[in-house]
């Protein structure tokens, strides 16, 4: 049994700190060293849930390249369960441009999937089935997953996604809103319109995240609940894979039996700590686990 399962999103962040952002004219700019690590949305869940103390699975297309071999390494120094399926189109990559304040600008090359699915329907039910929560990363070979996993679940177990700075209108996304009932989206495209597609998502429980003007926690049977950001406990250094920290927060206190509000609060916390880690793999005590 899994506490949490997570679909798809690993990749290779190629991550370089620049002087400013956006970048000015220039043939050329000296950063200090630049590093291939684990990155992309499902691995940031993956890696802090993990560091709060769950048992993880992760489920994903990874490409036989030395990207590949970047993310393999890293899962290994981990306890996360990795169930792969080769890409041919290569390892999904992102390069974070991130800025002395941390504020970064990312590139990112998704290796889109082609061909027939990369997992049949049983296997992805019998993971489904080994796990507390289910986590969705909007990877194309998931979406047309998602009725597989959404009829595996066993009862009392959540679905979650993450639609990240999804505009409310770009039908891509919308499919896995629908199939959860837990949905965080980042505020930067929704401005004003945000409580209005919370509303249009109900009864699913929305997060509307940020950053460090905090969060929004909108749910069907009360007035939305402002989440305050909280002051990260060191320098932040990086804040590539704080909204991924901030999602597993959530699935870690649910699981453990926390009100949603408490959940969010916590959830925070783990956000701002997770700012002051270069890359996502966290060393044991940084993420706050209380």
């Amino acid at each position: 049994m899994f506490d949490l399962l997570v679909i798809g999103g690993l990749g290779v962040d190629i991550r370089t700190q620049v002087p400013v952002l956006p970048l000015p004219a220039a043939d050329s700019v000296a950063v200090p060293p630049i590093d291939l690590r684990i990155g992309n949305t499902g691995a940031g869940v993956a890696l802090a849930a993990h560091a709060l103390g769950l048992r993880v699975a992760l489920v994903d297309v990874l490409g036989a390249d030395p990207a590949g071999d970047v993310v393999r390494a890293a899962l290994a120094r981990t306890s996360v369960h990795t169930v792969l399926a080769e890409a041919p189109a290569g390892t999904r990559r992102s390069v974070n441009l991130v800025d002395p304040a941390g504020r970064r600008m990312s590139l990112y090359d998704p290796r889109p999937w082609q061909g027939p699915p990369p997992f049949p329907p049983e296997a992805l039910t019998a993971l489904v089935r080994d796990a507390r929560h289910v986590h969705v990363s909007i990877m194309d070979w998931a979406r047309d997953g998602l009725p597989v996993l959404r009829a595996g679940l066993a009862e009392g177990v959540g679905l979650s996604t993450d639609l990240h700075d999804w505009d409310g209108e770009n039908p891509y996304h919308r499919p896995f809103a629908d199939a959860a009932d837990l949905v965080f989206v980042s505020g930067v495209r929704l401005g004003d319109h945000a409580g209005k597609l919370a509303a249009e998502l109900a009864p699913r429980t929305v997060l509307v995240t940020g950053g460090e003007a905090g969060a929004t926690l909108h749910t069907p049977d009360a007035p939305p609940v402002p989440v305050p950001a909280t002051t990260p406990p060191g320098p932040v250094v990086d804040t590539n894979g704080a909204g991924d920290a901030f999602a597993a927060g959530v699935i870690a206190a649910r699981l453990r039996g926390a009100a949603l509000p408490d959940a969010a609060g916590y959830a925070a916390r783990v956000a701002a700590a997770a700012c002051t880690q270069d890359g996502m793999e966290y060393p044991p005590g940084l993420l706050p686990r209380d």
